[in-house]
């Protein structure tokens, strides 16, 4: 018998603090059909960091252009809908701030359409928005994107389901394997209740995923704001699709 110590089934790193268990998705949840076809069948591997893994590629400033930040100013013309500004914090299970670390987001366009070979449904395209962007965090770990508001989608994965209005957030360490993946929603969303997604996250973590509307930082006839936060460990860790502890 091991003398490591252990939460549930999983070894417990010197200096390492899993999250709790009722914090991010199952890998397989039997209302999102798809996890069913492509949740792993045998036990997760520790595999250790090789030197590719260690040494590069190293993420940094230089793959942020200025202007990466806001989806709206690209084209020759404005985006279609509702000019938002989302802003927050990257912070460490300590509440401390995490600087110079990559955010990168993608959405849907206004129509809830994605510019993406894959998205055929009968909603229009925007010329004038791509749905990507990019920024690093400050020394104060905040970060802020310009944007519109994304619309709501239809999908396969049930009768009549759509997804809740969303943005796709990825997170960056120093390199490529440092990756986490998450969704931000919007307040008072009429389809949170039937979307799978959604609800594969526990209960108690789910607000952790909605944003926050700000009026103080709303800007009058411009943009609304909304604020959402994003916390790597701990009690109030966000959910990722893909923790980085299973």
């Amino acid at each position: 018998m091991s003398d490591d110590p252990t939460v549930g089934d999983t070894p417990v790193v010197p200096g390492y603090r899993p999250d709790p268990p009722e914090t991010h998705p199952p890998l397989d949840f039997p209302g999102y059909k798809s996890t069913a076809l492509r949740h792993p069948k045998q036990p997760l591997l520790m595999l250790p960091h090789g030197l590719t893994e260690i040494t590069g590629p190293v993420l940094g400033s230089d793959l942020v252009r200025p202007g990466d930040h806001d989806l709206t100013f690209r084209h020759r013309a404005d985006p279609i809908g509702q000019k938002i500004i989302v802003f927050g914090r990257l912070l460490d299970g300590d509440g401390r701030p995490i600087p110079d670390s990559l955010i990168e987001i993608w959405q849907a366009n206004a129509a809830g359409r994605y510019r993406h070979l894959g998205d055929r449904w009968d909603a229009p395209l925007d010329p004038n928005f791509d749905g990507v962007g990019r920024t690093l965090t400050d020394k104060q770990g905040r970060y802020e994107f310009v944007s519109i508001q994304p619309g709501a989608y239809p999908w396969g994965n049930h009768h009549n389901a759509w997804r809740p209005a969303h943005i796709h957030f990825s997170v960056f360490g120093r390199a490529f394997p440092q990756r986490l993946v998450t969704q931000m929603y919007f307040p008072g969303d009429p389809l949170f209740f039937q979307d799978p997604i959604f609800n594969s996250i526990p209960e108690a973590a789910r607000p952790r995923l909605i944003s926050r509307f700000s009026l103080e930082r709303t800007k009058p006839n411009w943009a609304l704001a909304y604020e959402f936060d994003i916390v790597l460990r701990g009690r109030a860790a966000t959910p990722f699709e893909e923790p980085h502890h299973d």
